[in-house]
């Protein structure tokens, strides 16, 4: 039986993919290695994406219109904005001019999770002064919850804890991240930021007193943090113990229809389902306009306690939206809940890697154990976890509200 402790399946100090990294500059790091072929075909197809008009996220290819409206969701943005001048003034004018972009800029769709700098827009957090990202940091609190901050922070420290193990913080480290701005501050006009790196994107966009934060993708390689000095944490237990108890609540015969697949690398799955960047996540970078069908199972077939449990899973997804507009978010989540789709691949034991996703009109979720990339498991293994949220129907990146707010400006 595979080992699910970590530390079995870590890379040699020596290796030359970790002794020839040792020391530089990530975008010179980066060089060698956007080169090689795979990089090379892999960059092609994100770049193809990325210029194509944003659209969204469909079920089969048609957007749902009037899904998202402008309303008062009883957020503050003033901590937001005073977070934002405060970052900037902290800035050169160079990196101001860096990370400042238009509200609707495509740029904002630039993104992307491994730690290999595959763009230079907005201006890398490690770049900035020690103020600027102390101003970061208090932005990221006023945009999100007290979980959904400490989170993040554990996020980025797990990024650095990686690093650690591999001398490599000069490639990751809790800065190790794009920053760009969107728009300019305001209490009232639309307005946003994201951040985006190895094992974490973040996209944030503020109009007044409502916030739309997706698409987001986290995760962690291992999901265990022991630095052993009392400072431990583990990240995306409770997704992982509330969706596999979801699974093995359904019946025999559900379990069978929401299992698309049975093995996490089966020899069913064409191209279009597995590829080694995202694995078995299909809403991952570049991923914008992706057609997904429905599978699995729809959740009006659930129980009540199972439709309680699902609207539970789905909202420590979203934990770290702030707590008046998640709740805003819920709503309009349970008021499509019928509409909504379970799907799983992989065993259901417990003890076995698996995959799931939760779709619906209004949000999409994707969980996901990943074979290594800084580990040599050749095998999904539960300490490495990918974790995508995104809206569909043309509310990444806020775009559907945007769209809404400009519209009421005549």
């Amino acid at each position: 039986m595979a080992s699910n402790n970590f530390r079995d399946y870590m890379l040699a100090l020596d290796t030359p993919r970790i002794a020839n990294a040792r020391g530089l500059d990530p975008f010179v790091y980066a060089q060698p290695i956007l080169k090689t072929e795979r990089a090379i075909a892999l960059n092609a197809e994100w770049q193809s994406r990325y210029n194509q008009p944003f659209k969204g996220v469909t079920a089969d290819g048609t957007v749902i219109e009037d899904l998202f409206a402008l309303e008062d969701q009883g957020f503050d943005p003033a901590p937001a904005v005073a977070a934002m001048e405060k970052m900037l003034a902290a800035l050169s004018p160079e990196h101001q001019a860096g990370i400042a972009h238009k509200s609707d800029d495509d740029k904002w769709r630039g993104w992307y999770n491994p730690e290999i700098p595959f763009n230079d827009h907005g201006v890398r957090l490690e770049y900035m002064p020690e103020a600027a990202r102390d101003a970061f940091l208090e932005l990221l609190k006023a945009c999100t919850s007290e979980v959904g901050f400490t989170k993040v922070q554990n996020l980025l420290s797990a990024n650095r804890y990686l690093g650690e193990i591999y001398d490599l913080l000069n490639i990751m480290n809790e800065w190790s991240f794009h920053f760009l701005m969107f728009g300019t501050p305001s209490l009232t006009a639309p307005w946003g930021w994201n951040i985006y790196g190895h094992h974490v994107a973040f996209n944030c966009l503020i109009v007044g007193n409502q916030m739309v934060i997706s698409p987001t993708f986290m995760g962690v390689e291992p999901n265990v943090i022991d630095r052993g000095n009392g400072n431990c944490f583990a990240l995306f237990t409770e997704e992982e113990r509330q969706g596999l108890a979801l699974m093995q609540s359904l019946s025999a015969e559900q379990k069978q229809r929401a299992t698309i697949f049975e093995l996490m690398e089966d020899p069913k799955m064409g191209p279009d389902r597995f590829n080694f960047a995202d694995q078995r996540h299909l809403g991952g970078a570049f991923q914008d306009n992706r057609v997904i069908p429905y599978e699995g199972v729809r959740a009006s077939e659930f129980s009540a306690e199972q439709q309680a449990a699902l609207l539970k899973l789905i909202e420590t997804f979203i934990e770290h939206v702030p707590d008046a507009a998640r709740e805003a978010q819920m709503a309009l989540i349970s008021k499509h809940l019928d509409e909504t789709y379970w799907c799983w691949i992989g065993g259901h034991g417990d003890e076995d890697p698996f995959y799931f996703r939760i779709q619906s009109p209004v949000i999409m979720l994707e969980f996901d154990h990943h074979s290594g990339m800084w580990l040599t498991n050749e095998q999904p293994a539960k300490f490495h976890i990918h974790h995508i949220t995104r809206i569909p129907n043309g509310n990444d990146y806020g775009r559907a509200l945007l769209r809404a707010w400009e519209a009421k400006q005549g």
